[in-house]
């Protein structure tokens, strides 16, 4: 498997030097508030950070920020490494949507809610939004997440920050997301994982494959990776503590997760279809030569000398 990966590797030397020559290819990191310091974050490794999560309100306001102090900390380490840090809105909050779905249908509620949002990005420092509706419905609900889309970009792009989506791997929830929004941002963050193919590499062909012929650019599309496996849910840094051969692997049990090859296969599958990946989550993988970020740096370098 791993001679294979090398055999790819070469073979994609020509889009590492046009990743190189224009848009770096992009590694995006999820940093939840619970989980523990910013400190050890290989934050070379890495593009761009999105701080999870900051809940609306259904009159477009915000609960309160998790955790001040980690977020600034958060901020200030990542941008002595030349990393953007984003505020990432929402989350699956145990499938309830409902302030999404208030705030977005009332022009008042969603002009509070991008003042809100801008606020928050200058108080803190931060480079960006992203926005987490799990999730809009075709509809009506797909109708006004494409105002507040319209209404947040605008605002975003005046200040020369950037606007991203984490949207659903493929099939019916989909729909939620309408073409339009696509020239509104700059990243389409895919959820691909979770279900009933969790961590499968078709999962990752087909989620891209869905989004690209939605009318996705292939500079936009951002390839979901999990650093954690299914069923019952357990980080890849419990996996491997539970067996240190888990790094080959794919399957320890019934849980199936993404050893270092399929995490370097699927990073392959980025560099050639999209422009980059997304991590859910960071603190979710371990240090030294099993790391999970560690085998996609392998693959695309994040910086080069040049930069």
């Amino acid at each position: 498997m791993f001679k294979v990966i090398a055999i790819l590797s070469l073979c994609f030397c020509g889009l590492l030097t046009l990743h190189a020559a224009g848009e770096k290819f992009k590694v995006i990191g999820y940093q939840p508030s619970w989980a523990g310091s910013v400190d050890k974050i290989p934050y070379e490794k890495l593009t761009h950070i999105n701080y999870s999560f900051i809940l609306p309100k259904p009159d477009g306001t915000f609960k309160e920020m998790p955790k001040t102090d980690m977020l600034k900390n958060l901020v200030k380490a990542a941008h002595a490494s030349d990393v953007k840090v984003g505020i990432a809105i929402g989350g699956w909050n145990d499938g309830n949507d409902s302030a999404f779905e208030k705030l977005a249908a009332s022009p008042e509620s969603r002009k509070t809610f991008v003042t809100e949002t801008m606020k928050m990005v200058n108080v803190y420092d931060l480079d960006g939004v992203d926005m987490d509706w799990e999730y809009p419905d075709a509809g009506d609900s797909a109708d006004n997440f494409l105002s507040l889309m319209r209404e947040l970009s605008t605002e975003l792009r005046r200040e020369k920050k950037f606007l991203s989506t984490a949207v659903v791997s493929l099939g019916r929830t989909g729909k939620g997301i309408r073409e339009e929004v696509f020239p509104l941002i700059d990243m389409l963050n895919i959820m691909a994982y979770d279900g009933k193919s969790h961590g499968l590499y078709s999962q990752a062909e087909e989620s891209i494959r869905y989004w690209s012929e939605r009318g996705c650019p292939k500079e936009k599309l951002i390839l979901g990776l999990p650093f954690y496996g299914r069923s019952p849910y357990s980080s890849y840094r419990q996996l491997v503590r539970k067996d240190p051969t888990a790094p080959s692997k794919d399957v320890i049990g019934e849980v199936r997760y993404n050893g270092l090859a399929t995490m370097k296969k699927k990073t392959l599958l980025a560099l050639s279809k999209g422009a980059g990946v997304m991590i859910w989550e960071l603190s979710q993988d371990v240090e030294g030569k099993d790391s999970l970020l560690g085998a996609i740096t392998e693959v695309i370098p994040v910086k080069s000398p040049s930069d």
